[in-house]
């Protein structure tokens, strides 16, 4: 039998059970089509030595049904020439990262008006130029962005839960907290060394907007946790797995490349699940990448749940996001979510 893979998703799901098939009918559509081109007989030889046979390919679209969500996969698209140059001394570039004023974050960086929360490994600080009215920086006293120790993951989720705290201790009102990672400049960060950003206010972000209702529509319709449903078609289809007490999956409606998406009980039990996907990611050559946990509203129980999502090569000036993902609402995706799936497991 042939290894599982996205250009099988189709055909995976329909030799599932039918009640197996049903909950991914609830969740998810899929397609899978043939796009055609004609080579000019003057690069048909080129392109498919490069590329392989190019005048057939097969595309998959996946769409979240639930929360309209869409990629589009094609292998074809992680080899496709750029004619974009590609900065250097990169490598030079990530080492400086101790150079900068979080290296001395005591003496030169802000603190909230409440004061700093430290731990072993972090410490807050507030944030110069603020996306919010409450918004900090948790920075890694070990200036290396790209942080794989469970120990320091666990210690930077304990410090921002903390923060939280503290923050709607000084502004009761500000209940819904979010967590955000962006590692090096392809994610958006504009300083070198490692750090993540906690936000607390009393509105919630439009994504966990959206997702609370998404929850609240399919428990009303199907008398069922989304989440759990969700979990339960990607460990179906190969595509989950457990570490620790968090559930683990290899999205199949990605924002961009090889994004895993994370549910445990608690922000802490996220750690080692954390860890073991950046320790994946290094393993895969990802140099940057973008995080995020929503949790529930401040004395409130619920679900908390992560995503994380490769951001590209650090020498790469061709930016990974384009029209598709911001007008068309559906991500270009080269990599496979069955491939990324067996790497998390092969650590």
């Amino acid at each position: 039998m042939d290894a599982p893979a996205i250009t099988r998703l189709p055909a995976i799901v329909d030799a599932l059970a039918p009640a197996d098939r049903e909950l991914f009918s609830r969740l998810y559509s899929c397609y899978l089509v043939t796009g055609r081109l004609i080579l000019p007989d003057q690069i048909r030889s080129r392109a498919r030595l490069r590329f392989g046979e190019v005048e057939s390919q097969q595309i998959v679209r996946v769409t979240n049904l639930r929360t309209c969500e869409s990629a589009l996969f094609n292998s074809l698209r992680a080899i496709r020439p750029f004619q974009t140059p590609r900065s250097s001394h990169v490598k030079e570039t990530v080492a400086r990262a101790g150079e900068g004023p979080f290296a001395r974050p005591l003496e030169e960086t802000p603190c909230d008006t409440f004061g700093r929360i430290e731990g072993a490994h972090t410490i807050t600080a507030s944030n110069v130029a603020k996306y919010d009215y409450l918004h900090a920086l948790i920075i890694f006293k070990d200036p290396d962005p790209f942080v794989t120790d469970e120990a320091v993951i666990a210690d930077m989720l304990d410090v921002a839960m903390r923060w939280y705290q503290e923050a709607h201790r000084a502004c009761p009102a500000a209940i819904y907290p979010f967590f955000l990672w962006n590692c090096l400049w392809r994610a958006g960060a504009s300083i070198l060394h490692g750090h993540a950003q906690t936000l607390i206010t009393h509105v919630p972000y439009s994504t966990q907007i959206w997702m609370d209702t998404v929850q609240k529509r399919y428990r009303q319709r199907y008398d069922a946790d989304y989440l759990e449903d969700l979990v339960a078609v990607h460990e179906m289809l190969g595509l989950g797995m457990r570490c620790g007490k968090a559930r683990v999956m290899a999205y199949l409606t990605p924002k961009k490349e090889r994004e895993v998406f994370l549910i445990a009980p608690k922000p802490a039990d996220l750690a080692p699940a954390i860890s073991e996907t950046l320790l994946c990611y290094r393993r895969m050559g990802v140099e940057s990448f973008n995080a995020a946990i929503f949790m529930p509203p401040i004395g409130q129980d619920g679900t908390c749940y992560a995503r994380i999502v490769d951001r590209g090569d650090l020498s790469s000036v061709t930016s990974d996001i384009g029209g598709m993902e911001l007008y068309a609402g559906t991500a270009v995706i080269a990599a496979d979510p069955f491939r990324l799936i067996e790497q998390l497991g092969g650590g």
